[in-house]
């Protein structure tokens, strides 16, 4: 976060392996756009040591709060407010399988000052949606909530627009992000557990689509992704097949993108967002 990688004109350094494939081309284009534009603002005097944040990123966890056990062992009380606050990571969510109303997990997140994430699945209800957001963020704080969507590729237009149209009765205030992993989960025909990068890309466009169909704002997008050059999730511009998954399958848990994986996506969620703002200001315009 502050040893110099994450400085914006190390951006060919990011993308150096993946943007040689002849299939990444588009991709090298967008890389170059970023430096042509890094050369114009050092030529305007705005540089890494004249704006340090071109140089470095803020770095916050999160994690979903599952073992009670361990986030109550690591709360403390403010001294000064009485409030208390979750030490585990800086934002905890609930998971789609943990958020009963009146569920152990919602009466721990509700007690603790963090900011708190809700996974809502294809059995999310309306009328829990409600409950859920008047339990854990009872003052409608700004902020406060954020509510992730993981209904898997293809369900996406059937739950997030009912859900959207509860959040609006309510006069609810919450982020809404896209977790396109969990719901993409399957069983490959060589016995693994992986995820399409076809599917997780879908999920995500469908997010976006819903989001500019209802004038309402997609907050952010939620991946599983490592460095390593794992073969976990198939697809992609490296084009991983099943019976490759047996390769350098190395999670414990989850199936993750690898780093090619990571970077692809990156780039199609930066064509999806400028897409929406070139059509946004068109609107505008008009």
């Amino acid at each position: 976060s502050t040893g110099g990688y994450a400085d914006v004109h190390q951006v060919h350094g990011w993308t150096l392996g993946f943007t040689e494939s002849e299939k990444a081309e588009k991709y090298r284009e967008i890389a170059n756009r970023i430096s042509d534009t890094l050369d114009f603002m050092a030529a305007a005097g705005v540089t890494a040591e004249t704006a340090h944040t071109l140089q470095s990123v803020e770095y916050y966890t999160s994690h979903e709060s599952l073992l009670l056990e361990y986030e109550e062992a690591l709360c403390r009380q403010d001294s000064q407010t009485g409030k208390w606050l979750a030490g585990s990571g800086h934002m905890i969510w609930i998971g789609d399988r943990t958020r009963q109303p009146d569920g152990a997990h919602v009466e721990f997140a509700r007690g603790v000052q963090n900011p708190i994430g809700l996974k809502c699945g294809p059995t999310m209800t309306s009328d829990d949606l409600k409950q859920l957001m008047k339990t854990l963020n009872p003052q409608n704080e700004e902020g406060r909530l954020t509510l992730i969507a993981r209904f898997g590729a293809g369900n996406v237009g059937e739950h997030l627009p009912r859900l959207i149209k509860t959040v609006q009765e309510e006069g609810a205030n919450v982020v809404w992000t896209c977790d396109a992993m969990h719901g993409n989960t399957i069983k490959s025909s060589s016995g693994y557990k992986t995820r399409p990068f076809d599917s997780v890309l879908r999920e995500v466009r469908e997010f976006f689509s819903v989001h500019a169909a209802e004038g309402t704002v997609p907050g952010g997008v939620h991946f599983e992704m490592t460095g390593q050059d794992v073969t976990e999730c198939t697809g992609g511009v490296r084009a991983v097949q099943d019976e490759d998954l047996s390769d350098r399958y190395h999670t414990a848990c989850d199936p993750r993108l690898n780093a090619s994986q990571s970077l692809e996506l990156a780039f199609l969620v930066a064509e999806e967002l400028s897409a929406r703002r070139a059509a946004h200001q068109v609107k505008a315009a008009g």
